[in-house]
C-alpha cells in the first residue's frame, strides 16, 4: 500500500488554525469584462473540470486523524464552481460585500478545499469569480499556480506569471547553513528584539469580514523606488504607502501609534519546483512602520534601509530553518510559535505577491482586474494583501467590521499616501 500523502508540518499547522473566527482560506477576485451574455456556468464548470488532472490537489481532500491528502472519489465540480444567487445587477461595492460574505463562509472539509463562486453580472456587465483556496492547500505563490492550472488562460506571448529564486545545490546549502548558524543570534535580535505596544489593531475578531481595495500602477511604485538615493524596492514603496495610510486613518478608529511593526511574508519557493506542487513554503520579516515620521520620503527611506539589512542577512531563511528545527520538539515549537505570532511582536501582516504580468482570459473573457484578500487573525485585526496583474498592483484590506469599522477609509488613505509619495518625489 502506498504511503499516505501527509500534509507538511506547515500545511497541517494552518489547517489546525481554524476556529470560530478563522476560516483558513485566502480569496482572489477575478473580474472579467462584459460579454454578449452572462458567463455560462456549465461551460465554466466543464473548463475547470477538464483542466484538473487526475493527480491534482484540486481533486484531493484532507483525511484524518493524521492529516493527509486522499483522492475524493465523489468529486463533483458542480459543488466547487457555483453561481451566487441574487447578485445580478449589483454594483462593484455590492460585489465586494458578497466577497466579504464568502470570505466568512467555511470550505467543506468533506471535499477538496477550494471553491469558485460566480458573482453577477454586475450592473455594468462585468462578472466576478470569487476564488477561495484554503491556506493548508496553497500559499500566495502556489495559489496562483493552482489558478494557472485550472482557471485562466495566458494571453498569447505573455511572459511567465512568477519569478522565484533558483534552488541552491546541496553543497551550497551546507556551506550556507553553517554560516547562518553563526548569524542566528543577530537575526533573533532584529526580528524579535523590539516588542511593540498594544495598538488599535490589537483586537479580538469574529467571523464577519469586510473588504476594500485600492489599485495603483506598478510603474509608479517602481519610479518612486528608483528615485531614492538608495534604491527602494516595489515592496518597500508598498510598505511606505500602507504606513502613510495607517498614519492618516488610525485616528478615525480611535487609535494612534508612533510605530507599528508589520510582519511581511517572504516566499521561499524556487524555480526548480514542479509547477503542480502546492503547499506552503513561506517565512517572514518583521519591519517597523514609522508612523510618527511626517515626511513621506523619510518614511520610505527608513523602511527601505531596514528591509535591505534583513534581506542581506538572510533573516527569512534563518527563521524558516529555525522553526522547522524546533518542529522536532513540539513544546518548543508551540512556545516559539505563540511568541512569534503574538501582538507584542507585530501589529499587522502585509503581503505582496507578484502575479501574472500579461493579460489573462477565462473561457475567452478578458480578465480586467485581479484582487487578493487574506484573513486577519486574533489580536491582529487588520490584514493587507497586494497582488500585481498586468501592470497594476491591487492592495486589498480585510478585517472584521465589528472590530475595525470603516475599512474602506483605509483603502482610500493608502491610495492617498501613494499620491503623497509621488508628489514628494516629483516636487
Amino acid at each position: 500500500m502506498a504511503e499516505p500523502k501527509r500534509l507538511s508540518p506547515d500545511d497541517a499547522r494552518l489547517l489546525a488554525l481554524e476556529s470560530a473566527a478563522i476560516a483558513g482560506h485566502t480569496l482572489k477576485m477575478i473580474v472579467v469584462e462584459p460579454g454578449h451574455d452572462a458567463m455560462d456556468l456549465d461551460r465554466l464548470r466543464a473548463h475547470v473540470d477538464a483542466r484538473l488532472g487526475s493527480g491534482s490537489r484540486g481533486r484531493e481532500r484532507v483525511a484524518l486523524p493524521e492529516p493527509h491528502w486522499i483522492t475524493d472519489d465523489a468529486f463533483d465540480v458542480a459543488a466547487h464552481v457555483r453561481r451566487r444567487d441574487g447578485t445580478a445587477g449589483i454594483d462593484e461595492r455590492g460585489a465586494w460585500a458578497v466577497a466579504g460574505e464568502l470570505m466568512s463562509e467555511r470550505l467543506d472539509h468533506r471535499r477538496p478545499l477550494w471553491a469558485f463562486d460566480l458573482v453577477g453580472p454586475l450592473a455594468d456587465g462585468r462578472e466576478v469569480i470569487v476564488s477561495r483556496i484554503h491556506h493548508a492547500m496553497a500559499d500566495g505563490i502556489s495559489c496562483l499556480r493552482f489558478l494557472d492550472e485550472v482557471l485562466w488562460e495566458q494571453a498569447s506571448g505573455a511572459p511567465p506569471s512568477r519569478r522565484t529564486a533558483p534552488a541552491p545545490s546541496a553543497q551550497e546549502a551546507v556551506r550556507t547553513r553553517r554560516h547562518e548558524l553563526r548569524r542566528l543570534p543577530a537575526t533573533l535580535v532584529r526580528e524579535f528584539g523590539h516588542r511593540v505596544r498594544r495598538s488599535a489593531l490589537d483586537r479580538e475578531i469574529g467571523a464577519a469580514r469586510e473588504l476594500a481595495v485600492t489599485s495603483v500602477p506598478l510603474a509608479e511604485l517602481k519610479a518612486i523606488g528608483t528615485s531614492r538615493p538608495t534604491r527602494a524596492t516595489v515592496n518597500d514603496v508598498l510598505l511606505a504607502s500602507v504606513c502613510g495610510g495607517l498614519r492618516a486613518w488610525l485616528g478615525t478608529v480611535g487609535g494612534h501609534a508612533v510605530r507599528l511593526r508589520a510582519q511581511v511574508p517572504v516566499s521561499l519557493h524556487h524555480r526548480e519546483e514542479d509547477p503542480a506542487d502546492l503547499g506552503n513554503r513561506d517565512s517572514f520579516l518583521n519591519v517597523d512602520l514609522p508612523l510618527a515620521e511626517h515626511d513621506p520620503l523619510a518614511r520610505l527611506d527608513r523602511i527601505s534601509g531596514e528591509t535591505a539589512v534583513r534581506k542581506a542577512a538572510g533573516d527569512a531563511q534563518e527563521l524558516y530553518d529555525l522553526f522547522h528545527a524546533l518542529a522536532r520538539c513540539s513544546p518548543l515549537e508551540r512556545a516559539a510559535g505563540r511568541i512569534a505570532a503574538g501582538p507584542h511582536e507585530f501589529s499587522l501582516a502585509i503581503s505582496n505577491v507578484p502575479g501574472p504580468r500579461g493579460a489573462l482570459t477565462v473561457v475567452g473573457r478578458p480578465v480586467g482586474a485581479l484582487h487578493s484578500v487574506a484573513e486577519p487573525a486574533q489580536r491582529h485585526a487588520l490584514r493587507v494583501s497586494a497582488l500585481s496583474y498586468a501592470g497594476t498592483v491591487a492592495v486589498g484590506v480585510c478585517t472584521d467590521p465589528e472590530a475595525l469599522p470603516g475599512i474602506s477609509g483605509l483603502a482610500d488613505a493608502i491610495g492617498a499616501s501613494l499620491t503623497e509619495l509621488r508628489h514628494a518625489v516629483s516636487g
